[in-house]
């Protein structure tokens, strides 16, 4: 095994155990020692959930050599959506679980939905996936806001609100349910890429589009079918959203599509296209999470940790030109 395909391999584990050993370094012992408590880490695996989500669909999306800036939009259309079906028995009585699975499902649908017109304009229209997806972003954040009437959308107790508890009920789940959901829709991630023919084709597409299509690929109806997949993912991740919020929020995850985007090119993702991989993904979006907890107990200023997000996306771009420009 040469150093290019160790570091293709194991680069997001490197990342992650740096990360730790920084924090190891420059950390008082003592809270060092509540930072790797127990129940900081259920919390930082609660806080990778979101991102983590919609980093497996913009991995499917960043792999065929597109990309998606609508996601933080879609995820706050994703609430609006599941808060006003959660909404149509009223604020004070329980939706039940048909109305809580159905505001749920709505959410996804949406997405969904956002995912399949922007995949139709890009293969159709052979426009650049960054300008449509440009524009999506602005016309799904105002549907979001023309939907809530640019307003929280307040719901009643539902199950739905239950799945970002640090601390779940029953006691036995230990994590999250997010947590569990995430790794769930992780395996199916893994086994889309890796075993199935669309996977197959994700790749394909990303490695060289015109070979592909002289190959037989049908490459406008795979394209469509990743954004679409795409979108499904971001959607799940908004529910996700609003269990965090338990409101229905249309101005909530505003820049999130760049933590998912940053998640993914740190998991080993190039934005050439043609690499990546799921498990690279939620490593990355597991490191960001270790980055901010970490920097808020150390009382770092949240500007500093933008510019030390926005430093750390362009130092994983940089690494992935060294090493296509060496191999």
């Amino acid at each position: 095994m040469n150093w290019r395909s160790l570091l293709s391999r194991f680069g997001p584990y490197f990342g992650l155990i740096f990360v730790l050993l920084i924090f190891a370094v420059f950390m008082p012992s003592e809270q060092f020692g509540r930072f790797v408590a127990f129940y900081n880490l259920k919390t930082i695996l609660t806080q990778t959930v979101i991102v983590g989500i919609a980093a497996f669909g913009m991995t499917l999306v960043i792999i065929s050599g597109g990309i998606d800036l609508s996601t933080g939009s879609q995820i706050a259309l994703g609430t609006v959506v599941a808060a006003l079906v959660l909404k149509v028995g009223g604020v004070a009585e329980d939706p039940g679980l048909g109305l809580t699975l159905g505001g749920a499902l709505a959410a996804i649908l949406a997405c969904g939905l956002c995912g399949l017109v922007s995949g139709v304009v890009i293969a159709k229209f052979k426009i650049v996936p960054f300008i449509v997806t440009l524009g999506a972003m602005q016309v799904v954040r105002g549907l979001a806001k023309w939907q809530a009437n640019e307003q929280t959308v307040i719901t009643p107790q539902n199950a739905l609100q239950n799945l970002m508890r640090v601390d779940p009920e029953p006691a036995w789940l230990v994590f999250a349910p997010g947590v569990w959901l995430a790794l769930l829709l992780l395996g199916l991630c893994v086994i889309l890429l890796k075993y199935t023919v669309f996977g197959r084709y994700i790749f394909a597409i990303g490695s060289n589009e015109q070979t592909a299509r002289l190959c037989g690929i049908p490459v406008e109806r795979v394209k469509i079918m990743i954004y679409t997949v795409c979108g499904v993912f971001t959607g799940i991740a908004s529910v996700m959203q609003y269990s965090d919020l338990a409101v229905g929020d249309p101005t909530t995850a505003a820049g999130k599509e760049l933590d998912v985007i940053a998640a993914v090119v740190i998991g080993g993702a190039s934005l050439s296209g043609g690499e990546g991989s799921a498990v690279g993904s939620i490593i990355g979006a597991l490191i960001m999470a270790v980055l901010r907890n970490g920097c808020n107990m150390l009382g770092i200023p949240t500007y500093a940790q933008e510019i030390m997000i926005g430093l750390i996306i362009v130092g994983a771009v940089l690494v992935d030109r060294l090493k296509h420009r060496l191999a």
